[in-house]
């Protein structure tokens, strides 16, 4: 299992992503975040098909933080069911991973 990972998800507008960046930054859950957007999404939903504009929230933090970044980003999630996936990050610059771990330590706290 990889140490890091970039977890995304997903919102309806760019004030909601930036609120969950923040948020989960702040608790430094997540070392840094990027918000892409508006991207254009399709999807079924209802048992319905749609298409929409969302902006992508891209969160870099430790895989061992996971579980907390899930639960945070669930918590205030505008959405019912919101995508959260992770990916590993399988390579990356020494200093680069060295910031996303220092900066996600659990005893650090906010």
């Amino acid at each position: 299992m990889t140490d890091f990972l970039q977890v995304s998800t997903a919102t309806e507008t760019r004030e909601q992503a930036v609120e969950l960046a923040r948020s989960v930054v702040m608790g430094r859950l997540a070392a840094g975040a990027q918000i892409v957007g508006p991207v254009v999404s399709a999807f079924w939903h209802e048992g319905e098909f749609g298409t929409g504009e969302e902006w992508q929230l891209l969160l870099k933090t430790r895989a061992d933080r996971y579980a907390e970044v899930e639960s945070h980003l669930r918590e205030r999630h505008p959405w019912g069911n919101p995508e959260i996936c992770a990916l590993p990050i399988m390579f990356g610059s020494d200093a680069y991973l060295r910031w996303v771990a220092a900066t996600t330590d659990p005893g650090l706290g906010q």
